[in-house]
């Protein structure tokens, strides 16, 4: 983490990747398939820049 990275709510997240949907998000994460949340103690997800980065990246094909 650095010192620019940030919290992003779960409709920023959704943005970042394209519009996917909030039901979509949810069953990636019962599968254990989403990117790394934190659970803030209101119950509200949050997700590191520089975690959905690294999820992404590792999500990535080889070619």
């Amino acid at each position: 983490m650095s010192r620019r990275d940030e919290l992003l709510t779960v409709p920023q997240v959704l943005d970042e990747l394209g519009g996917v949907s909030r039901r979509t998000f949810y069953r990636w994460r019962e599968l254990g398939r989403a990117p790394e949340c934190i659970r803030l103690p209101n119950d509200e997800l949050r997700v590191w820049r520089s975690d959905l980065l690294a999820w992404l990246e590792s999500r990535r094909e080889a070619v």
